[in-house]
Formats: C-alpha cells, sequence, structure tokens
C-alpha cells in the first residue's frame, strides 16, 4: 500500500482508473462534488473503488461539513448549516448547541456510511481572527479557543458513534492566515507564546483524533522557509511535541496553489518531513502517476493501522433516522 489519497475524475470510475489505483495500490481516497449525483450511484462508487485496491477496510474520504462546503447536498441529502452557526449558538444557549451539534454530526456521519464513506474531513479546530480569510471563515466555530475545542470534541464524538472516522483540521492551525491557501500561500508571523495559548489549544484538546490535516501554511517563528507541510520542525515541535498529536498526518491536497514546484516532489518532501499520507484531490491521471512514481510502498505498519480505525468505527450502531431528523429539527427552530 502506498501512502497516498487519490482523488478521481467523475461519478463512475474508468478502466483506466481502475487498472492505475489496482496497480498502485493508495492507502484511500477522497470525494468531491463531481463524484457525486445519487445514493445509488454513490454507494456503487465506493464499492468499485474498495475493489480496485482488493481491500475492504479502505477509508473514503469527503468533505461534508456542511455551509459552503458540502460535497452531498440538495435535493439528494438534506443541507446542513456552517459549524459557526453552532459556535453562535453556543454564545446564548450552550446546552442547546450541544445538542443541536451532535444530532447535525450524527445525521451527517448517517448519510456518509449508508453511500460507504467512512472518513469526514471535519471537524475545523482553526480559531477565528480579526483578518481570518474567507476561506475558512463561517467554516470554524469560533473566536474563543475554549469553545472551539468543546464543540470539536462534540463532532469527533459523534461523527465516530455515527461509524465515520473525523479529521481534525487544519494543524498546527490556520485562523490567523489572510490569504486563501488553494491559491496562495499564507505567512503566520505571531509571537510563539500567543501562537500555542490560542491556536494550538483546540489541537492539544484534541491530540487522541484518529487523522490530522496539516495546512499549507508558512509559520515564520518555526520555520522561515517552508510551509508547513513541508517543515520538519513544524511537525516535529508543533504538532507532535507542543500539541502531541499521534494519530495520522494528512497533508491538505498537495496540488492546491500555496505549494509551488512539481506536486511529485512536493509529495515526496511532504512524506520526508514527517506526514503519514499524502492528499491529492484533484483526479488527475497524470499527476496521480507521477506521485505513484515517486512515493515507496510503505512497510512500516501503516495498513495495519488504517484497517484497525476502519474496523472500530463499522461497528457502530446504526441509527434511527427519523428520530433523529424530528429531534433536530425541533433543536434547530428553537434557535
Amino acid at each position: 500500500m502506498k501512502p497516498v489519497f487519490f482523488g478521481c475524475a467523475g461519478p463512475v470510475l474508468s478502466q483506466t482508473e481502475r487498472a492505475f489505483f489496482n496497480k498502485e495500490k493508495p492507502a484511500g481516497f477522497i470525494l468531491f462534488t463531481r463524484n457525486v449525483e445519487s445514493r445509488e450511484q454513490l454507494a456503487t462508487l465506493t464499492s468499485d473503488l474498495k475493489k480496485s485496491v482488493g481491500r475492504h477496510k479502505v477509508p473514503i474520504l469527503i468533505d461534508q461539513e456542511g455551509g459552503r462546503v458540502q460535497r452531498m447536498t440538495a435535493p439528494v441529502w438534506r443541507k446542513y448549516p456552517a459549524m459557526k452557526v453552532f459556535g453562535d449558538m453556543a454564545l446564548e444557549n450552550p446546552t442547546l448547541a450541544a445538542s443541536a451539534l451532535r444530532l447535525n454530526c450524527r445525521l451527517i456521519a448517517d448519510d456518509l456510511r449508508r453511500v460507504g464513506i467512512n472518513v469526514n474531513c471535519l471537524p475545523l479546530l482553526d480559531v477565528l481572527h480579526d483578518g481570518t480569510d474567507n476561506s475558512i471563515g463561517d467554516r470554524a466555530f469560533s473566536n474563543e479557543p475554549g469553545l472551539v475545542a468543546a464543540l470539536g470534541r462534540i463532532t469527533v464524538d459523534a461523527l465516530k458513534e455515527g461509524g465515520v472516522l473525523p479529521i481534525i483540521k487544519h494543524m498546527p492551525g490556520q485562523g490567523r492566515a489572510e490569504q486563501d491557501s488553494h491559491h496562495d500561500l499564507p505567512e503566520i508571523n505571531i509571537q510563539q507564546g500567543s501562537f500555542e495559548k490560542i491556536d494550538l489549544a483546540p489541537f492539544q484538546t484534541l491530540k487522541d483524533a484518529p487523522f490530522g490535516m496539516i495546512s499549507h501554511c508558512v509559520y515564520t517563528q518555526t520555520d522561515p522557509e517552508n510551509p508547513a507541510t513541508l517543515s520538519r520542525l513544524v511537525i516535529a515541535r508543533l504538532i507532535r511535541m507542543k500539541i502531541g498529536f499521534r494519530g495520522l498526518l494528512i497533508t491538505d491536497d498537495i496540488s492546491m496553489g500555496a505549494l509551488a514546484g512539481d506536486v511529485e516532489d512536493n509529495a515526496v518532501a511532504a512524506l520526508n518531513a514527517g506526514c503519514d499520507l499524502v492528499l491529492h484531490c484533484n483526479g488527475n491521471m497524470d499527476e496521480m502517476q507521477k506521485i505513484a512514481s515517486r512515493i515507496k510502498v510503505n512497510e512500516n505498519g501503516l495498513e495495519k493501522r488504517i484497517a484497525n480505525l476502519v474496523r472500530q468505527v463499522e461497528r457502530a450502531p446504526m441509527i434511527d433516522r427519523g428520530d433523529l431528523v424530528r429531534r433536530y429539527k425541533e433543536l434547530m427552530t428553537k434557535f
């Protein structure tokens, strides 16, 4: 198995993709709106992706946050609110916010599980600041680190209870970024003490999460030369030591505009810097072939570790969806 998650081009797995995945054996896959049409179609696609690598315990990822970032959406699936809605709700009624968020995430997990998706790139633990770029914006819970941590914990637990693995992001904290890392490379230049007290705090609280996603930002106080994705210093000092994260560390999309140079070089550099898994999202076959040609098979127990994580959430019981929807609607109308 190679330590990379790949995307695919459309709603149906092509023969070229099937043969490529069968040969290269990626660790898992990520899906986007281009891959989603209907429940039946999506369930077939996730099944075909698993068959293509010859494993059942395969992570299938998606960004199903709610708000602006929801790959499975109306009219087939419920449209969920952005996470900041629950942060705002908590300022008025913490108990209501906690209950509503838990039900929200249980329903999201149920949507995913029923079509074969077992990993959600949620929650964002980025703390909002005055200059936070809109690419984060209302996707984040709050500007209060304690509240971010509390709502993040509810999200992580609810997703796992619903049979889906969470990914905390964007480590070690992207809330101070004033540029969109999809297009530019943000620099975060803040005194280490302040950054650790505010931005690292939610990640420290949830350091037991199974997966974490690293940001494409330069943290100048730790490593002024390299984005976190490619920085041994950021990964070792901030993520592994200061935060204490021992889960599997995933890159953000390696093809994003924040990273200069060739995707295959960056993929190798990210693994060498200490990332456990590379994420490549766009489904471009030429780029995927280049990455696969440069990444070696992981022989350090990664496949077994991932399979164990998937196995744990597969044991979660299915929900009474009708009852959860009813209670969720009741809570949301109170806000």
